[in-house]
């Protein structure tokens, strides 16, 4: 798979240029991923690091990085040179030469809910009653940031700990006009990642959901979304061990060798494995790290299992480790072992970067509702008829510079491309005989 940094240039010929300074209000400001994002900018801007890591950094025709102005809220009233430190992901010296403008950086005060996340929890909350006085309070502090800061575009960044997941079935989350009235009557239904969203569309601001919490994913903001016009994208950012799983999964289905079973464990010490310790918001990983395999391979691996166990030695320095179980010629049984010793936050903080410039770009361009070509980004991407999404990194890297050309939709061939990504490596061979076909495409 050739690198989204070379040999492709940049897009030309649409209307306007990209926004000049570009506000980034994120949920969870004060965690690991995001105060590693915020420190990269101001390093960038020093000129002291490279930009390893930024799969779209040499793409001129996105708003710089060093444009970006950040703002967002957090439990933790920590400014972000104590909160950097704290998390231990960036070398002190990297903190020290940016730590003047990691002070300057205090997180607003969080809508949060120990209800849905009860694992990490803080001091630095709204003191309002009320669904609907919360999302207004949070429309207060993103068109704040906007005038205090005089930008010319906001996205919003949902970088919080995990939230369990709602009932999808509550009548609350079915329509828009249903989820106006739950806000009002304080319906249970209605987490605070939705509230994030809301308030954010509502404001005319892109969102992105980074999170495997619900956010815009539920079918009453999704259609917001497209009401409003404002593009939103999620879920559950796709940096280490799933990332790896679908690059190695079509290559396996290509060569015709048949996953029998997939063992998965994560340790990891951060705040992030620290929310996982509550089951409920366990599940809501769980569900997205699991939901790939089966669609990328087109059947069911009956023996997938995915672990992650909160190990506070670790830190942000996780371990990511597979055991994959396979079926080759003449019924004979191979192993394939990989371990995968990562920091989460720095693989995930650059992606976090490049959706903020994305969301900005796809804002310029009046695109609406979900943005299915930043799936690349994503563990469970979001997809705007509910199809079984794109999970092979190498197709969704294609749709995704397609999509910053300007060639999807161009010489009548959107259909068809949007039919073969659909129909992803189906027709390459059929499953072993014994094992089920599912309607899953890859």
């Amino acid at each position: 798979m050739s690198g989204p940094i070379e040999g492709r240039a940049p897009r030309r010929g649409r209307a306007g240029v990209p926004a000049g300074r570009l506000g980034a209000a994120v949920v969870g400001l004060g965690g690991a991923v995001a105060t590693t994002a915020v420190a990269g900018v101001e390093l960038l801007r020093l000129g002291v690091c490279g930009r390893d890591g930024l799969p779209l950094a040499a793409r001129t025709d996105l708003v710089p990085y060093e444009d970006l102005v950040f703002g967002g809220w957090d439990v933790s009233a920590d400014d972000l040179a104590k909160a950097a430190h704290l998390h231990r992901v960036l070398e002190p010296a990297q903190i020290e030469a940016v730590a003047p403008q990691l002070q300057r950086l205090r997180p607003w005060p969080a809508v949060a809910d120990s209800d849905y996340c009860r694992a990490v929890t803080g001091a630095n909350v709204v003191a309002v009653d009320g669904l609907r006085e919360r999302t207004e309070r949070i429309r207060e502090d993103l068109r704040g940031f906007r005038d205090r800061q005089g930008l010319d575009e906001v996205v919003v960044v949902n970088l919080a700990s995990t939230e369990r997941l709602p009932d999808p079935a509550s009548p609350a989350l079915a329509s828009a006009e249903a989820f106006e009235a739950a806000l009002d009557a304080g319906d249970e239904a209605v987490t605070p990642s939705m509230l994030y969203a809301y308030a954010a569309l509502r404001e005319g601001m892109a969102y992105v959901n980074f999170t495997p919490s619900a956010g815009a994913g539920v079918p009453a903001l999704t259609l917001l979304a497209e009401r409003a016009g404002v593009p939103v994208a999620g879920k559950d950012g796709k940096t280490g061990q799933t990332m790896v799983k679908t690059v190695l999964a079509p290559a396996l289905r290509s060569r015709a060798l048949r996953v029998e079973g997939w063992y998965s464990t994560n340790l990891l010490g951060n705040r992030d494995g620290q929310a996982l310790e509550d089951p409920d918001s366990l599940a809501s990983k769980t569900a997205t790290k699991e939901s790939v395999l089966d669609a990328v391979l087109g059947y069911p691996v009956e023996d997938h299992k995915v672990r992650i166990e909160y190990y506070r030695p670790r830190g942000d320095e996780k371990e990511a480790w597979d055991n994959v179980d396979l079926v080759g010629f003449l019924g004979r049984r191979m192993q394939m072992k990989i371990d995968f010793l990562c920091r989460d936050s720095v693989l995930a903080a650059p992606l976090v970067l490049e959706l903020v410039r994305l969301l900005a770009e796809a804002r310029r361009r009046g695109e609406r509702g979900v943005q299915e070509q930043f799936g690349y980004f994503f563990k469970a991407p979001m997809t705007a008829d509910g199809n079984v999404p794109e999970h092979a990194l190498h197709r969704q890297e294609r749709i995704l510079l397609d999509w910053l050309d300007g060639q999807d939709g161009q010489d009548g061939q959107d259909g068809q491309d949007r039919q073969d990504r659909q129909d992803g490596l189906d027709g390459l061979h059929e499953p072993a005989r014994g094992y089920a076909v599912r309607s899953a495409r890859s």
